[in-house]
């Protein structure tokens, strides 16, 4: 049925499509539902805690005997700069004195942490099929431990640069994730994201660079974008907007209703919320600021100083200030479930592609 089977054959699983792991969106839910209609369900830790991994993943494990996908940013921790979060909130202190909230009050801290030896512990212990990573890969030492425990790994690159970096540094397959994907954007070898591929673009060129199985990645929201990936040479594709869609989401209701609302035009790439380009539908917050600064404090720290203006205006209703991340394709969504969904998808694909093979 499918014309590359690379990503399959390697991973172990039935249908080309991976659950994109999206962070604080995305649960075991969302995971076990993909994994059980023959997709790879992605398990998103970036924003967790060891012990609610390791809960996770049990979960999983429990109600799913496939192939599952663990995710884990691997940034560098960033270095504490009291001046530049000071100034940073000040330029923010119109909406504290609109909302009546206090700006010299501490806010909270971002919990997006990195890879590190504990998590990789859990790698050791759990097994997991696959383990992704967001921002290139961890260092040696630890991606050393995650091979050695049987796990194959994967990685985002936004160029072609990055993709060969990666297959060079033990990537065993390689997300080739377009400008169109919602999110933080996979960069790690730029910062220029006045630079970055669209997925058509984008996908055949890394094809062309490397060994290893592409996954495409960026505005795919259909049937009809995962034949044009395989038309591109990619061996499966990775949806993520699709399944913000689903009942086992975690987002807000607000966050919901946004994106069905959403055309191809109404997102951007923003540093707003965390400190990284990211793409979202575009908020108030995002039109009066604009959605790059060059005043945000490094990732992930810029959006501690927003988090009390998004308390405050979701509890009124309103995402003028909340991350509402999104690819280009939220207009394909439809409220199913997440494994239904990944059967649709799967169907779709296989019979455009079959289209396509069949003479006349």
């Amino acid at each position: 049925m499918w014309p590359n089977r690379e990503f399959l054959d390697l991973v172990g699983v039935e249908l080309p499509i991976i659950q994109a792991p999206m962070a604080g969106a995305g649960g075991a839910a969302m995971a076990i539902a993909t994994c059980e209609a023959g997709g790879l369900g992605s398990l998103p830790c970036a924003m967790l805690d060891a012990d609610k991994v390791r809960a996770e993943i049990g979960v999983i494990r429990q109600q799913t005997k496939k192939p599952i996908n663990v995710n884990f940013f691997c940034h560098a921790p960033a270095q504490s700069d009291p001046g530049r979060e000071a100034a940073w909130k000040a330029h923010l202190a119109g909406y504290y004195d609109a909302f009546g909230l206090d700006a010299s009050a501490k806010t909270a801290a971002a919990n997006r942490a990195p890879f590190d030896d504990h998590m990789c512990g859990i790698v050791e212990d759990l097994k997991p099929e696959v383990v992704s990573f967001h921002f290139g890969l961890p260092v040696p030492t630890l991606l050393e431990r995650v091979k050695a425990a049987g796990c194959r790994v994967m990685s985002s690159a936004t160029s072609v640069e990055e993709a060969r970096w990666l297959e060079e540094h033990g990537c065993d397959v390689i997300i080739a994730q377009g400008v169109e994907a919602g999110g933080h954007r996979g960069m790690f070898l730029t910062d220029n994201i006045a630079t970055q591929a669209g997925t058509m673009a984008l996908v055949p060129q890394i094809v062309d660079a490397v060994k290893v199985p592409v996954i495409a990645a960026g505005g795919i929201g259909d049937g009809r974008g995962i034949a044009a990936a395989f038309a591109l040479g990619a061996s499966g594709a990775q949806v993520g907007t699709a399944y913000l869609f689903t009942p086992e989401a975690l987002i807000s209701d607000l966050h919901r209703a946004a994106l069905r609302t959403a055309g191809e035009g109404q997102t951007a790439l923003t540093n707003l919320f965390s400190g990284r380009p990211a793409r979202s539908l575009v908020n108030r917050v995002m039109r009066e600021i604009g959605p790059m600064s060059d005043m945000t404090p490094p990732f992930p720290t810029a959006g501690g100083a927003l988090a009390p203006l998004k308390a405050k205006a979701e509890a009124g209703g309103k995402s003028d200030f909340s991350s509402l991340w999104s690819g280009q394709a939220a207009s394909l969504g439809q409220e199913i479930d997440a494994g239904k969904l990944t059967l649709r998808l799967s169907e779709d694909a296989a019979r455009r592609l079959k289209a396509l093979a069949s003479p006349g």
